[in-house]
């Protein structure tokens, strides 16, 4: 498409099935920007903006495949709280980031902890989610 490795600026609103809104870039009054086709954002946003033109409108509907993937369940854990440190002070629903192997930071929330273990969901909080989006094409630079 013509806005392939280009910067673009987008407006968008973001709602669920039911309407409700989870995330719009109107409300920030700030246009999101991003490289076309370089991974930055989820496959369906990105491919709905490859042909459009500045001043386009489109509301696209998106699967999960083509937002954030399905909820995987081999992303959800459970360890004993004797072997983390700082796990006993955690409650169910809390946001946090554990290290990989490698060191690296990667979010996840707790979703069960009883006596002796806790259990975290490291799967995105919109996976398994249909997702719609309203976008507007504010800019594109070359």
């Amino acid at each position: 498409g013509k806005n392939a490795g280009k910067t673009v600026k987008t407006h968008y609103e973001g709602t669920f099935n039911n309407g409700t809104v989870f995330d719009s870039s109107y409300d920030r009054g700030e246009p999101l920007e991003f490289v076309r086709g370089t991974g930055m954002m989820i496959p369906g946003f990105d491919k709905a903006v490859v042909d459009m033109n500045v001043g386009d409108i489109v509301n696209i509907h998106l699967t999960p495949d083509e937002a954030y993937g399905e909820r995987d369940p081999r992303a959800i854990f459970t360890v004993e709280i004797s072997q983390m440190e700082g796990a006993a002070g955690l409650k169910t629903g809390d946001h946090v980031y554990l290290s990989n192997a490698m060191g690296q930071p990667f979010p996840v929330v707790v979703t069960a902890k009883d006596d002796r273990t806790i259990t975290f969901d490291a799967n995105h909080e919109m996976a398994g989610k249909e997702l719609n989006f309203k976008i507007e094409l504010v800019s594109v630079e070359a």
